[in-house]
């Protein structure tokens, strides 16, 4: 019998990737949609409606495994009071539901796995290696991170195994991180931001969807893992390497941080500064990462 996977946020960058992959693996897919759209052989799509609270049970019960990676994106607009709550009921509020029509059905998944982020340890530069095990940060970034984990282990109550990925940077072809820069170092006006001595853990779309697929298929997996490459890159680093690819060298000066303070405010944290992270507990799974090389990555993702 084929296995049927449900994605919220699946028509997003990450989403559309790993349906494909998912497809490919031999699974059906579920996607949750606000609009109407025409089913296929390997597609079924159902409404959902966070603000009126609203998703179709079935999605829910006719799914062996749900993929949660529903959440608006963080460094799209300013961190003003509404934004925040935004930035965090679109990550809770669909587990919430979720876990609400789990329980009320006795429904049993074989595998609830979420999306979180690596900027659960914070919006600060350090020489600090983070590991699972990693105290969360305080600030925003951090706390975000840990009330979208807390909501995830929600799942356990029910003996449902739960797993989170904690994904960096994700690198795809005009999509994701390089959709922002990409225009800008394609035209050689590439700069480096503040510093550029924050980190830039990384990963490419490829490997992250397979880091889902054993998510989903490991049953020894559980808890979360860092989904990035432990190459420690730097925002210097990074630009060097996607300016080289587009056959210059950076010759404008840095962008001052407080040019971007003034102009994104708190939102700035997210850009100015970054954390080195392990990928060690997700390679001991036996995972291999196929992009280890940054230049490699890039050139996958730019040509």
């Amino acid at each position: 019998m084929v296995e049927n996977v449900l994605i919220t946020g699946g028509s997003g960058f990450i989403g559309r990737h790993l349906t494909n992959a998912l497809i490919e693996a031999g699974f059906t897919v579920s996607v949750l949609s606000r609009t109407d759209k025409e089913n296929t052989p390997e597609i079924t799509y159902y409404k959902w409606n966070l603000n009126s609270n609203y998703i179709d049970k079935n999605a829910v019960l006719n799914a062996d495994y749900i993929i949660h990676l529903a959440g608006e994106g963080i460094v799209e607009k300013r961190w003003t009071r509404r934004r925040k709550r935004k930035l965090l009921e679109s990550r809770v509020k669909p587990i919430d539901l979720i876990f609400s029509i789990l329980e009320k059905n006795d429904k049993k998944l074989n595998a609830f796995v979420s999306a979180s982020a690596i900027g659960i340890y914070g919006a600060v530069t350090s020489h600090k290696i983070c590991t699972e095990t990693t105290e969360p940060a305080n600030d925003f970034l951090g706390t975000i991170c840990q009330k979208w984990e807390n909501a995830s282990n929600k799942m356990e109550v029910l003996g449902i195994r739960t797993v989170k990925i904690r994904t960096g940077i994700v690198l795809g072809r005009d999509e994701g991180f390089l959709k922002k820069l990409g225009p800008t170092f394609k035209s050689g006006f590439g700069a480096v931001i503040g510093t550029g001595k924050q980190y830039l853990p990384w990963i490419h779309i490829d490997d992250l969807c397979q880091i889902y697929l054993k998510a989903l298929l490991d049953e020894h997996m559980h808890g979360p893992y860092n989904a990035a490459v432990t190459d420690n890159t730097t925002n210097l680093r990074f630009s060097k390497i996607l300016a080289a690819l587009y056959g210059y060298a950076i010759w404008l000066p840095k962008i001052p941080s407080f040019i971007l303070k003034i102009s994104l405010g708190k939102m700035s944290e997210a850009i100015l500064k970054g954390q080195r992270v392990s990928s060690e507990k997700i390679q001991k799974t036996g995972f291999e990462f196929q992009f280890t090389d940054l230049e490699k990555a890039l050139i996958s993702t730019t040509n």
